[in-house]
């Protein structure tokens, strides 16, 4: 391969590579690019709420526990992930909201 030395000295021919995602956010106006990182922050977040409820029963559509007050029903114990888990799900999702950010917010490469 007779190219350049590109990115850690991988050769790399003509320009450099740019892939459909970055050639698609380049044509954006910046309005535009807030509006598209905004919609990817609610749709990582929703993804989020359903991962961390899966195997939930609270708020799944799973019916009322006590249907009488005072009935002296017993709640189901608290099922669905751990803490730690929620919180490593929500930091991940976070820190995958905030590279694809920069990377659609930089200035376009011309």
């Amino acid at each position: 391969m007779a190219g350049r030395a590109g990115l850690n000295g991988w050769p790399c021919r003509g320009k450099a590579w740019h892939s459909w995602l970055v050639r698609m956010t380049d044509r954006l106006s910046q309005p535009q690019r807030i509006v598209v990182v905004v919609a990817l922050g609610v749709a990582l977040g929703a993804a989020g709420l359903y991962i961390v409820n899966l195997g939930t029963t609270a708020g799944s559509g799973g019916g009322w526990y006590a249907y009488a007050p005072l009935s002296g029903s017993v709640y189901p114990p608290h099922t669905g992930l751990a803490g730690w888990a929620r919180l490593l799900i929500a930091a991940a999702l976070t820190g995958l909201w905030a590279l694809v950010s920069i990377r659609v917010l930089r200035p376009p490469s011309r």
